[in-house]
């Protein structure tokens, strides 16, 4: 059976001559980007020792047009050569030889730099040390140059050398040798297979594939795009140019620029997939697009032409500016606020499909699928959906969407596979295990961060929110948020913990402004937190603990009790941030102001409201009586355990003006001082921040009225050396025994 190509042997120097003069053209079926500067030096020295370098193979095409030019000068003659393998090291040969950029993966242009030593016969990469060695020739493209003398390089080299040593004539002969070895390297042999022009441009992508097992492989994203290369040329340039755009902000004109992503032509082209065939697994979509009939296994022109129309209006979506930045707000809804937080760019670009197929075939008001793909995009990015096997995932994903036939079941499918997955189980289990980690990129430990966003949270001891500063609007020395370890690891490391993996648990870490980082140093929590408290008022150091998911008394715990009991409290935190996500109206509860004793005591007495004559004084004896302290802390300790609620005190059982004056205090303060010592005794310190006390006139006489939240862990009320649980149930506190508390407890906490 004939072949489909010819043997042809060259030498480096013919070969970059026929690129030079545009005879060896570069077709669309690889990608115009050279390897690491190290690589290039590699295949110079392997070539200097004599070593094979591996073949190449051509084209042998008529084609005149269309081809893309090696490096970024213009060229003189059509192309009759098209490079189909070896691209890489034919890109880097012709740019050292005769000094042209490349043009890098991020459409950047760059100078490619090799130095070499001819004492030790030795190629470098060129960097700052190698510039002040006076032992290499800076840039071994001075060698061929066009107007390059040898002589006078080499004479001009043992100049600059002899200026710093003592040079010997057996190590000028040896310089002189290496030079002329290294100019020879243009007649180094070179074997080419080429391609007879029978063969078609289809079968040429399909060699290259079939041949290509090392190097820059093909994958089938690859080989659509060698597709759109053939027959739709223009809609590969317009994916490059996106992405070129997409990595330098304009200023002035709209472009693709965003903080998540700098996007590669081969994921837009998934998305632009997904909209236009509801297809993930790419193989599938290249037959398609080749024209093949899936029931007949015929190919047809004509197919072909239909399903790339079909792909063409497609891609028109993906790459349109807008949709493009609409969809970022969603995922800034969704706590995102920059691509540091993103662990999976293939979740963004799915989260964008859906979006897209939201936008353009069901015509979903914007901020119903703002808030839906917001949704969807924190359930995908806090489990990790597509980390593995993301195109079975997707496939799977859209199957789930296939039979829809509007907007509102497209939104109900979706919200299903989110409760499907983030199920009481995961919140309860899987989550607080995964949590258990030192991963400095888990996605669980992302999504708390998201969530902090979500919830609009302060950071920790700060006015300010963490959403505003993990988006900063300009770049700092230091970031304003850093990743604070709340037992330091020098005190950690004091206390016999060792190991990096303990120390840097996700649960030890919150964000924090640089400066507190810097004031808390290595001292324990207990000797740090005090300072840093002050100045907060307690009903907001107590918010801000609950969303910072900190335990009651966390400065106090044993370290290993502090990891477990933060990272269920995180995934509550987490839980609670993708619960007001799933609200219609896209927004929190705002906070009420607080009732009026007045109000309290219209109300009357019910399970969030109680009245109390007297904080300490019996009223029958008119002396300090313990029984009635107990009495009020028992009450706080009920509302702390349940919902919370308000304590009144000054005003009797029926609503009648009692007044706090009874209890003998010189001055409201000092009222305030002994409760506080009530509270610190009798319930713990780490509660005082869920009770808030405020005086108030009432029918002419000063009460107080007593706040209390729900706290986040169990409280007992010391009485003597025995710890007493209460609840309450209905209007009154009913204590608990030790198997209800721990019934409770479970349920509640």
């Amino acid at each position: 059976m004939a072949t489909l190509f010819n043997q042809v042997n060259y030498t480096v120097g013919t070969l970059v001559q026929s690129i030079e003069m545009g005879t060896i053209g570069l077709p669309h079926i690889q990608r115009q980007f050279v390897w690491p500067n190290t690589k290039v030096r590699d295949l110079f020295d392997s070539m200097y020792r004599g070593y094979p370098v591996g073949y190449l193979l051509f084209w042998q095409n008529s084609l005149a047009e269309g081809q893309r030019a090696i490096g970024t000068h213009a060229k003189q003659l059509p192309s009759s050569l098209l490079i189909v393998d070896g691209q890489q090291r034919l890109v880097s040969l012709y740019a050292v030889l005769r000094g042209v950029t490349v043009v890098r993966e991020d459409y950047s242009e760059e100078h490619i730099e090799i130095a070499f030593d001819p004492l030790r016969e030795r190629f470098e990469v060129v960097d700052a040390a190698i510039r002040r060695d006076r032992a290499f020739i800076q840039s071994i493209s001075e060698v061929w140059g066009s107007d390059a003398d040898l002589f006078g390089i080499v004479d001009r080299y043992l100049s600059r050398l002899k200026q710093t040593r003592e040079v010997s004539p057996a190590e000028v002969k040896k310089i002189q040798s290496a030079f002329t070895n290294l100019s020879n390297l243009v007649n180094f042999p070179l074997t080419a297979l080429q391609l007879v022009p029978e063969v078609n441009e289809e079968e040429v992508a399909e060699v290259f594939v079939r041949i290509n097992s090392k190097g820059t492989q093909l994958n089938q994203a690859d080989f659509i795009l060698t597709l759109m290369s053939v027959f739709w040329d223009e809609g590969r340039k317009e994916l490059e140019h996106f992405c070129r755009e997409a990595r330098t902000p304009a200023k002035h004109a709209a472009s693709a620029f965003n903080l998540y992503i700098e996007p590669q032509p081969d994921q837009l082209l998934r998305a632009a997939v997904g909209c236009a065939f509801r297809r993930a697994r790419l193989q599938h979509v290249y037959s398609i697009l080749r024209g093949k009939d899936l029931e007949t296994e015929q190919f047809s022109a004509e197919l072909r032409e239909k399903q790339f129309a079909v792909l063409r209006r497609a891609q028109d979506q993906v790459l349109s500016l807008q949709h493009w930045h609409d969809f970022w707000k969603a995922i800034r809804a969704a706590g995102y606020c920059s691509g540091a937080m993103i662990t999976s760019e293939n979740g963004l670009i799915y989260a964008y499909t859906l979006f897209l197929i939201g936008t353009n075939d069901f015509d979903i008001d914007p901020k119903v699928l703002r808030r839906t793909i917001a949704r969807w995009f924190f359930m995908t990015s806090l489990t990790g959906r597509y980390s593995a096997s993301p195109e079975s995932r997707m496939e799977s994903d859209l199957a789930r969407l296939a039979d829809i036939a509007d907007g509102q079941e497209f939104i109900r499918r979706l919200n299903r596979i989110c409760d499907d997955t983030l199920t009481q189980d995961y919140w309860d289990i899987t989550l607080p295990t995964e949590l258990a980690t030192s991963a400095a990129r888990s996605p669980s430990g992302f999504a708390y961060y998201a969530a902090l966003a979500v919830l609009d949270a302060p950071v920790l001891f700060s006015d300010q929110s963490v959403k505003d500063l993990l988006e900063p609007p300009t770049k700092a020395p230091r970031e304003p948020l850093e990743r604070h370890h709340l037992f330091p690891k020098n005190y950690l490391k004091r206390r016999g913990f060792t190991e990096q993996r303990m120390i840097n648990q996700i649960a030890n870490f919150t964000l924090i402004e640089y400066g507190d980082n810097a004031r808390i140093a290595d001292k324990g929590p207990s000797l740090y937190v005090p300072a840093l408290c002050e100045g907060i008022a307690k009903k907001k150091l107590a918010e801000m603990y609950r969303l910072h998911a900190l335990p009651d008394g966390w400065e106090e715990m044993e370290y290993a009790e502090f990891l477990e009991a933060r990272r269920e409290l995180m995934a509550g935190v987490v839980r609670d941030a993708f619960a007001k996500l799933r609200k219609d109206d896209g927004v929190g509860d705002e906070t009420e102001d607080l009732p009026s004793v007045e109000a309290l005591v219209a109300a009357g007495e019910g399970k969030t409201i109680e009245f109390k004559s007297a904080l300490r004084t019996n009223l029958h004896t008119m002396d300090r009586d313990p029984r009635i302290e107990f009495s009020c802390m028992r009450t706080i300790a009920g509302f702390l355990n349940t919902q919370g609620g308000t304590l009144v005190i000054g005003v009797s059982d029926n609503g009648d003006p009692v007044g706090i004056g009874v209890d003998g205090f010189p001055n409201e303060d000092k009222m305030l001082l002994h409760l506080d010592n009530l509270v610190k005794t009798r319930l713990g310190p780490q509660f005082a921040m869920y009770i808030h006390p405020r005086f108030e006139d009432y029918k002419g006489t000063r009460v107080v009225a007593v706040d209390c939240l729900p706290a986040t862990s169990a409280v007992y009320l010391k009485e003597g050396e025995i710890d007493r649980f209460f609840i309450r149930a209905g209007a009154s506190t009913s204590e608990l025994n030790m198997s209800q508390a721990q019934a409770y407890i479970k349920q509640r906490f």
